[in-house]
């Protein structure tokens, strides 16, 4: 058997071995982020008084892969009662909130889970609205944002420029690429997971 050799090579003018090199610039992780909100048919529920009631987390590579996860139901306050349309879309269930934290709690845990990779740079998810909802219940509460060290990246945007193709849903995504929808859509962990599978088609701006 012939010896296994150490590889190295001069990166920057610093030695390194070839494993290390290959650390170095191995793509950092991704935070792919899914929230589901209290929602209506029709414009039973304004935009401005929708509130999260579940967050589901991922770290993922570059490639997809998902590295940890977390995942938390959050009590609504503006409007407790959950309509008959949502909790069919989501199969959340009025006694599943009524016993769930409250956002700042939530919050708190989205932050801490955040901050297990600290070289990560960007956060994601599929649209505008996750960004734009967390900031909405940061301010209705009172709280910081749990994400102040990571930039928001619209996923759903980046995988239609990469495809030079309008904007689709997850779900149409995941078929464009060959990919199932694993577990049950509009439930935060599993959409989360999801959208992490697409990452492979999303290239950050």
């Amino acid at each position: 058997k012939k010896t296994m050799l150490l590889l190295c090579m001069i990166y920057k003018n610093y030695t390194i071995t070839f494993k290390e090199f290959c650390m170095k610039n191995h793509s950092k992780p991704i935070l792919v982020i899914d929230l589901e909100a209290t929602c209506d048919e029709g414009d039973g529920l304004p935009g401005e008084d929708m509130e999260v009631i579940e967050v589901g987390a991922v770290w993922a590579t570059a490639e997809g892969e998902v590295l940890d996860s977390f995942e938390s139901l959050v009590r609504p306050t503006l409007h407790p009662q959950l309509s008959a349309f949502c909790q069919a879309l989501t199969g959340i269930r009025q006694a599943d909130v009524d016993t769930a934290p409250l956002f700042p709690e939530v919050a708190a845990q989205l932050a801490s889970f955040a901050q297990r990779y600290p070289a990560a740079a960007v956060w994601g998810s599929w649209g505008k609205f996750d960004d734009k909802q967390i900031q909405r219940d940061c301010q209705r509460h009172g709280v910081a944002s749990p994400l102040p060290a990571l930039s928001h990246v619209n996923l759903k945007r980046q995988f239609a420029k990469s495809r030079k193709i309008k904007e689709v849903g997850m779900a149409r995504a995941l078929q464009m690429v060959g990919l199932p929808l694993d577990g049950a859509h509009h439930r935060g962990l599993a959409d989360a997971t999801n959208i992490a599978k697409l990452l492979p088609w999303c290239p950050q701006p």
